[in-house]
């Protein structure tokens, strides 16, 4: 289950990232996350100030 806190959401997804997947779009498919709930994701992480990184893999 994908964390609601922010924070926690944070640190879920960056491990996924580094551990298992390649870039955001392997993560969405092999958590079967459909794009409007990784839009979502990525807005709430927005939110607390980070965004996504294609380079380093990871939301800095």
């Amino acid at each position: 289950m994908i964390p609601k806190d922010p924070v926690m959401l944070l640190s879920y997804i960056n491990t996924q990232l580094r551990d298992n997947y390649k870039s955001l779009g392997d993560l969405s498919e092999g958590l079967d996350i459909g794009q409007q709930e990784l839009d979502d994701i990525v807005k709430k992480l927005e939110n607390i100030g980070y965004t996504y990184s294609e380079e380093q893999n990871k939301f800095v």
